[in-house]
């Protein structure tokens, strides 16, 4: 009989992984309940979805993409000990996602000046809460990746990078559905 257990087998921390699983399953019932509403207002979704900017948000994909594979090589470059080009790649893929957030409010005040709110229709109910709530996790991955580049041993940014990685993946499932689907 052996002592270990899948969980042994799992990189990074357990605790990370819980925090990961619960955001992608909160997100993925946002996104759920979204796309039930969609089925029931096909021509008024698709009305409200072509007042969104698909390139801003293509070049934030473009952008936390390329955060994201920062924040790989971080850990790459941390465990082998090259702790400076970790640091900078940890600072890099914070300012990314500065500048991916700096696209996303320059969206959101666009949508203002546009008279278009949460409750214009619910397309953009869901719009803002979903990549509203995405936004809250890129402000909190921006701090934690500076605070992983200031005390940057591996075990610290394998759970920064984590972290990060998760916020990418939301995104790369948040941006299709919400601004391409049709």
């Amino acid at each position: 009989m052996s002592d270990t257990s899948a969980f042994d087998e799992l990189p990074g921390e357990l605790l990370m992984w819980v925090l990961i699983v619960s955001e992608l399953l909160v997100f993925g019932a946002g996104l759920a309940v979204f796309l039930s509403l969609r089925i029931g207002d096909p021509e008024g979704f698709l009305a409200a979805q072509n007042e969104l900017n698909r390139t801003a948000a293509a070049v934030n994909t473009a952008v936390l993409v390329s955060s994201g594979f920062l924040a790989a090589m971080a850990l790459w470059w941390r465990e082998n000990s090259q702790r400076l080009r970790a640091r900078l790649a940890l600072l890099g893929a914070a300012l990314l996602g500065v500048v991916f957030m700096a696209i996303k409010i320059a969206e959101y005040v666009e949508k203002a000046q546009a008279g278009i709110n949460w409750e214009t229709h619910p397309f953009f109910t869901f719009y803002y809460m979903l990549t509203g709530f995405h936004a809250a996790h890129v402000a909190a991955g921006i701090l934690l990746l500076l605070l992983v580049a200031w005390r940057d041993d591996t075990r610290n940014i394998e759970a920064g990078a984590m972290f990060w990685h998760m916020v990418d993946l939301v995104w790369v499932i948040l941006f299709p559905v919400v601004y391409l689907l049709q």
